[in-house]
């Protein structure tokens, strides 16, 4: 089945109503009608088959007839945490560190951190989480939460089994990446990067710096990369 006929819904229930942009895309672009199939998620982790019972005028009625375990999100856990970026540069890593398979997304503000964020923008990167899982066929939805301060969103990250810091202090990478193993948390700036101290305040509370090599990314690239070289060393990519 297409991905496009893949919908997220927060509630599901044996009947369980399409409206919004869901019911928009369903009837406007994908042309559905009664007994047309479809797959409903609600970012549980369980996937379920349902039919088109009734159109109506702003929503389609739909009947769950099976549900089933998802295969394809991470079994290993990853949380991203990312500098805020300006424009739609941290729409961007959300919605790639979704495809990828991260389970969190920390988006935090730091000393030279330039953007600017709110509760708006914090739903509106929850939303694109949730049209990136919905597209590469993930059952669940990485959580995103914002951070006032770097410490806040370090602090957050305690439960993770590796702790990694990118930042361009670290002249070579302080963790062997090769024999990684367990959860992971990620840890990259915004495009002014980190201070000294910021680093050093990192490393006391159990990260590890990571070099992202000779060249100088833009910080979105960064996160995306790190992001992706960490999943496969992880065995999620191979």
């Amino acid at each position: 089945m297409s991905t496009t006929r893949r919908f997220f819904v927060e509630h599901i229930s044996r009947e369980t109503l399409l409206t919004g942009d869901a019911y928009a895309h369903a009837r406007s672009v994908l042309r559905l009608k009664e007994g047309d199939e479809i797959v409903l998620f609600d970012g549980s982790g369980k996937e379920y088959t349902a039919i088109v019972n009734r159109v109506n005028k702003g929503s389609l009625l739909c009947g769950v007839v099976s549900e089933r375990e998802c295969e394809k999100d991470s079994r290993v856990p990853v949380c991203l945490c990312i500098g805020a970026l300006k424009g739609d540069k941290t729409e961007l890593v959300v919605q790639k560190a979704t495809e990828l398979g991260v389970a969190e997304i920390f988006v935090f503000s730091s000393r030279f951190c330039a953007a600017y964020m709110n509760e708006k923008k914090v739903e509106r990167l929850s939303r694109v989480a949730r049209e990136a899982a919905q597209q590469c066929r993930r059952a669940t939805v990485p959580a995103v939460r914002y951070f006032e301060s770097l410490s806040a969103a370090l602090e957050a990250c305690a439960g993770y089994a590796n702790k990694l810091f990118a930042c361009e202090f670290a002249e070579e990478s302080e963790a062997d990446l090769k024999a990684l193993s367990g959860s992971c948390a990620l840890v990259v700036g915004s495009e002014g990067g980190f201070a000294e101290d910021e680093f050093a305040a990192a490393r006391a509370m159990g990260f590890a710096g990571v070099s992202l090599g000779r060249r100088i990314l833009r910080a979105e690239t960064a996160a995306i990369a790190f992001t992706a070289v960490i999943t496969y060393l992880l065995g999620e990519l191979g």
